[in-house]
């Protein structure tokens, strides 16, 4: 029996898969996990050079996404991106690396391009929150095609935005007009516990404060992680599933949550010098918690 893939029914479950030797190698590899949703770099995520996907390269990536059936591709933007920056000069270098990373969005047809809020260092939140809204828009605006950004939750360590829903509801709020409907949130369980929301014992409660906050409709995309730390810890370290502060309890409420049946859910967990067999791992939980 060929072991290279897993056979498993196509569900919402996948994995951030790497792109090394090409973007067009990513689907292969998500396919090796039994998944139809992905996440990926487009780049190395910390170096601020922009490669330029070619079209043979582009049209690999498409094919392959056929050939394996995916369904959901989001891609992760560079940790160096800072859109709230006070820096003028980080600030319009940042804006530069966003739009290419939603240009490259753009020509592989990604669903979803997730970003972290970025850090207010000069300590004015209010006016971070305002330079990430303006700095979306204008990406948005410049670039075009359907790409849907993500602002993911944060830990909320030092002067990083994002930590409450409150600030990621005003980001998405400042963007203006129509390019609105093309902003949504990214939920990391890992960071919501860190940033100091129970969701392991007050489950309903987190949920009910994301509704109040900034609508469930919104919440397009899961990065399901278990925490090495404890809660409010602010700490952004991930940890197997079931396997960490967590435990199973909260991706077992989430998995059987009809609400969020068809929302995609990726996992971020280590990868313990073997990806796949990590990988596998991690998803075979998750699913046994909802076959159990």
């Amino acid at each position: 029996m060929d072991g290279s893939k897993v056979k498993q029914e196509p569900d919402e479950l996948g994995a951030h898969v790497s792109a090394a030797g090409g973007v067009s190698r990513a689907p292969e590899r998500a396919a090796q996990l039994g998944a139809v949703v992905l996440q990926l770099f487009t780049k190395a995520p910390s170096q601020w050079a922009e490669p330029r996907l070619d079209e043979d390269e582009i049209a690999a990536f498409h094919a392959a996404r056929r050939e394996h059936g995916i369904r959901t591709v989001a891609v992760h933007d560079s940790y160096l991106i800072n859109l709230a920056a006070p820096d003028e000069r980080l600030y319009e270098r940042s804006l530069a690396a966003f739009r290419a990373e939603l240009g490259r969005c753009a020509a592989l047809g990604a669903e979803f391009l997730v970003t972290h809020p970025g850090n207010a260092t000069d300590g004015d939140r209010e006016a971070g929150i305002e330079r990430n809204a303006r700095a979306i828009e204008q990406a948005l605006a410049e670039v075009g095609g359907h790409t849907m950004v993500l602002l993911e939750t944060t830990a909320g360590a030092g002067t990083a935005l994002g930590a409450t829903f409150e600030e990621l509801a005003e980001i998405r709020r400042r963007v203006r007009g129509p390019l609105r409907r093309r902003v949504g949130v990214c939920m990391d369980l890992c960071h919501v516990w860190a940033a100091g929301y129970d969701i392991r014992e007050d489950y309903d409660g987190v949920f009910r404060a994301f509704d109040a906050a900034i609508g469930l409709r919104h919440l397009r995309l899961f990065h399901l992680n278990d925490s090495v730390a404890p809660l409010g810890s602010r700490r952004d370290r991930h940890a197997h599933i079931g396997q960490g502060a967590l435990g199973p309890e909260p991706f077992r409420r989430l998995l059987a949550d009809e609400r969020f049946r068809e929302v995609p859910k990726i996992i971020e967990t280590p990868k313990d010098g073997d990806a796949v067999a990590s990988d596998r791992a991690n998803l075979e939980r998750l699913r046994g918690y909802r076959a159990g």
